[in-house]
């Protein structure tokens, strides 16, 4: 399975999306530091929403395959740049997350933003119904 960087802001599912993956139980925790997870990488939400803490995830995305960004469609705020991910010297998908709460267009207003901070494939999941995850377990491998 490719390395991956999960990256987004906080609540927004990275480490409930890590355990779905590894189908562990969803524990939720607050992810405060960097973080390997099943062979992932799990960093905190601070480090996309603090900029001062970019270069940390530039840096660790190095030893990576993959940068995911992650976004949940029910926040109001969007916390990625237009063409962002080519700061990153790896790809860069986009995953939206929470599908079961989020309305269809929340969905489709994520999508826009992420394919506007240059993501590509994007995966809409739920970790908690499974929908999409065995798509995205496919892309992974």
């Amino acid at each position: 399975m490719k390395r991956v960087l999960m990256v987004g802001n906080v609540a927004c599912g990275k480490t409930t999306l890590l355990q779905a993956l590894d189908d562990q139980p969803l524990d939720y925790k607050k992810t405060q530091s960097i973080e390997i997870v099943a062979g992932h990488i799990d960093s905190p939400g601070e480090y996309l929403e603090r900029r001062v803490h970019l270069q940390n995830l530039l840096v660790t995305s190095v030893d990576t395959d993959l940068v995911l960004f992650l976004i949940d469609p029910t926040q109001d705020r969007y916390m990625y740049s237009a063409g962002q991910s080519a700061a990153f010297p790896v790809p860069v998908a986009g995953v939206i997350t929470k599908a079961d709460l989020a309305t269809e267009e929340e969905i489709q207003r994520s999508k826009d933003l992420l394919e506007l901070a240059g993501a590509d494939p994007i995966f809409v999941v739920s970790s908690y119904t499974g929908e999409g995850l065995e798509e995205l377990r496919q892309f992974l491998e």
